[in-house]
């Protein structure tokens, strides 16, 4: 057999492939569900102690914050009080680190942010991926070929019948009693801190001659 009539028998054999897979396909009964990630996460026990574990996490990061701000309020006001006696080189000094510290609680609220994110999927995971398996777990015993996910700004499904909401089957499935839509966890981020005030202009003050 020469390449050509090789390749012609690749191709009809692709044809016939796809064509079979088209007809078992169109032949298959097509059961679409969704369900709302959002509230049965809100319904498993486990989203009480991530929210918990969440708000501890945001504590401790919130308390550092609130240190690093009272430090420095406390050096800006002795700043203002005594700059008018400080020598040019005091001064400065003085100046160099209440910049310092902005910089570092700037610093610090940023990365305490993507800490806070972190920690949150950090805590999601296993729900999710306890989730995740028991959807599929439904879907294979409901005959349900997608399930989509209603959630969101800009949802996956638009529109759906109630009976395709399989959100109670999968709670049940986990063994949770459906109930009320409770607050999903969601991430805590620590309260604002005022930002701190911009370093006080120099004071132009002669130095006094010992």
């Amino acid at each position: 057999m020469n390449i050509m009539n090789k390749i012609r028998l690749a191709l009809a054999v692709a044809v016939l492939t796809f064509s079979t897979a088209t007809s078992a396909l169109a032949q298959a009964p097509l059961k679409i569900g969704y369900t709302s990630v959002e509230y049965v996460l809100s319904q498993m026990p486990e989203s009480r102690q991530i929210e918990s574990d969440l708000k501890a996490y945001s504590s401790q990061l919130e308390a550092q914050l609130k240190s690093k701000y009272a430090d420095y309020q406390t050096k800006a006001e002795a700043y203002q009080k005594g700059a008018s006696t400080m020598t040019d080189v005091v001064r400065a000094d003085k100046e160099k680190e209440l910049t310092n510290l902005q910089t570092s609680i700037q610093e610090f609220q940023r990365s305490a942010d993507q800490s806070l994110q972190q920690k949150q999927q950090s805590l999601l995971k296993p729900a999710l991926d306890k989730l995740q398996k028991t959807i599929d777990q439904v879907a294979d015993e409901n005959g349900y070929t997608y399930v989509l996910n209603s959630d969101g700004a800009s949802p996956v499904l638009l529109h759906g019948p109630k009976e395709g909401d399989i959100s109670d089957l999968v709670l049940k499935k986990m063994g949770v009693t459906p109930g009320a839509p409770k607050a999903a966890p969601a991430a805590t981020t620590p309260a604002a801190t005022p930002a701190p005030a911009t370093t006080p202009a120099k004071t132009k003050t002669k130095t006094k001659k010992g």
